[in-house]
């Protein structure tokens, strides 16, 4: 679960908040051990996605830095790169077909890829 939590400082462009709620939702599932919750918790499963991306974003907002941002391209080259030595292939980890069902909207699939950015 939270392998897939990639770093989201100084990017360009800029962490989305689609990025950041996704890896508050990888660290509430990690932390509280199932990756949906029951109707008794569910409540209190999105108020901590909800709280903690909100921190993730003001850090993200507060943190400085002197490094040049890293640009995304370059960064996911490296990852396919890293893949292709591990795997043998850039691509095979991510050819399958996605003709199984999820009830969740938020599901990211990360039972099936493997990490793109480290």
């Amino acid at each position: 679960m939270c392998r897939n939590i990639r770093p989201l400082n100084n990017f360009e462009p800029a962490a989305t908040p689609g990025e950041v709620r996704s890896a508050a939702l990888q660290y509430v599932r990690k932390v509280s051990g199932t990756t949906k919750p029951s109707a008794a918790n569910k409540q209190t499963f999105d108020d901590a996605v909800d709280a903690i991306a909100a921190v993730t974003q003001r850090l993200l907002d507060s943190l400085v830095t002197s490094a040049p941002p890293k640009d995304r391209e370059v960064e996911a080259a490296k990852a396919r790169a890293r893949n292709e030595a591990r795997f043998g292939t850039a691509t095979s980890v991510f050819d399958h077909d996605h003709d199984h069902h999820h009830d969740d909207e938020d599901h990211d699939h990360s039972h099936l890829h493997a990490q793109v950015i480290d």
